[in-house]
């Protein structure tokens, strides 16, 4: 009866996934500009949006393969990516790759769906699955963004300002550190920024390893970069903001109030208002998606090998001081990103055993908390930038205490003193003498 129900399941998220593209892509095409499934065509055939992530989707749709089937896709996917780069670059195009592994994939999933059964089929198809969602997720985000500026033409940048005095605006302090440090330290945060999906695929590599052979666990790191890039970009039309350098300095291109950040603190205004934007600029900081995500991987490189959690301690930091360096976010921001991933994490754990914390219980704590920063924000911005000794503690104190009861939750010692494993969450069903898929 349950694979009944899943098969039925199956292809009614292909048709609601199929209607959200259409839809967006009808949408697009009204607006002027390139559409998700526009922009996929492009990706096969012309110049790929990003580099990064047809890699990675391909990267997570092999992990339900075998050895012998990823160094085929792999190197197949690396010799088309050569071959359509050596072409842009004689026809004086973009030096960039990604045609590709978007191949292959297609062309993996076909193999798999004709001559495969079983349970290596299901195997493969679970991960070629969460490859296409990933790539697809991209997609959608990028034409979202540019809905959020055409449906919201004014940003309340003023609001997040005067909230962010009671957290000593941390985008002018750090705006001033990177701009003293010069190129160097700019070019790592940048790198930084840009290739998150980079650091994911490496933690879901790990994760997903042994799945041929032990079963998928229940939880891994792309399942909560795919419900995080679904809740937060409605919030972008709820609470519209283009950060400070956009709002308040040189790349709001005539658009901002003035030319402040990021070494000038604008005149504290207790009267703020809504300020109308251009129809291009993503209204993409609140919350900051990317503190979220790199967040998440920080979460899910506990437990890991020493490598790994320092490796997911510094795409943390580094996420940070880029959104904030960069001019991109406000500290309410960064704030916001933190608890909805904290809140989207608890709802896909499962606590430790025995503790007096249920699941249900951080989830409702988490959105009740996130609702609340965003009205007051929203609606008490002028007491807050009024009494920031007040205010700033209660923000960070409440923050601190969230993720406490978190941590408490679901990665307390267990009795015996043994921790648990933040990278398996919960028990897989071993599955012995397995088949290995062939790919010929």
């Amino acid at each position: 009866m349950r694979g009944l129900s899943t098969r039925a399941w199956i292809p009614v998220a292909a048709a609601m996934v199929a209607v959200l593209l259409v839809g967006l892509q009808v949408a697009a095409g009204r607006a002027g500009f390139q559409g998700p499934l526009h922009s996929l065509i492009s990706d096969y055939v012309a110049t790929p949006r990003s580099a990064t992530v047809p890699w990675v989707g391909l990267g997570v749709a092999v992990v339900g393969v075998s050895n012998r089937c990823r160094i085929y896709a792999l190197s197949t996917a690396a010799a088309l990516d050569v071959v359509f780069a050596a072409e842009r670059l004689v026809r004086g195009g973009v030096f960039t790759f990604g045609n590709g592994p978007l191949i292959v994939l297609t062309g993996l999933t076909v193999l798999v769906l004709w001559r495969w059964e079983g349970v290596t089929r299901t195997c493969a198809l679970r991960g070629i699955a969460f490859g296409i969602l990933f790539i697809l997720a991209t997609k959608v985000g990028d034409t979202w963004l540019r809905i959020t500026a055409i449906v919201r033409p004014t940003v309340l940048d003023e609001y997040a300002l005067l909230a962010d005095h009671a957290l000593a605006q941390p985008s002018w302090l750090l705006g001033r550190v990177v701009d003293a440090a010069g190129p160097v330290l700019s070019g790592v945060l940048h790198w930084v920024y840009i290739e998150l999906p980079a650091a994911a695929l490496v933690i879901a590599l790990y994760q997903l390893r042994n799945v041929t052979t032990a079963g998928w666990p229940r939880h891994f790191i792309i399942r909560t970069f795919l419900l995080l890039g679904l809740i937060g970009p409605v919030i972008y039309v709820m609470f519209p903001l283009v950060g400070p350098d956009f709002a308040f300095g040189t790349a709001g291109r005539g658009f901002q109030v003035a030319s402040y950040w990021p070494h000038v603190l604008p005149p504290v205004d207790l009267t703020p208002r809504a300020i109308a934007f251009d129809d291009e600029t993503a209204r993409n900081c609140m919350p900051s998606m990317h503190t979220g995500w790199a967040l998440a991987v920080f979460i899910h490189t506990r437990g890991a090998p020493r490598w790994l959690r320092w490796g997911g301690t510094f795409w943390l930091v580094g996420t940070i001081a880029a959104t904030l360096g960069f001019g991109y976010h406000y500290g309410v921001d960064l704030v916001a990103g933190a608890v909805l991933c904290l809140t989207v994490e608890s709802a896909l754990r499962e606590p430790v055993r025995g503790h007096r914390w249920s699941r249900m219980q951080l989830v409702a704590g988490g959105s009740a908390f996130l609702a609340v920063l965003l009205l007051c924000c929203r609606y008490l911005a002028e007491p807050i930038a009024r009494y920031p000794i007040l205010f700033g503690p209660l923000i960070i104190g409440t923050s601190v205490a969230y993720a406490t009861v978190f941590y408490v939750t679901f990665f307390a010692p267990r009795r015996g003193g043994e921790l648990r494993d933040a990278i398996a969450v919960a028990r897989t069903v071993p599955q012995q003498n397995r088949p290995e898929p062939e790919c010929g």
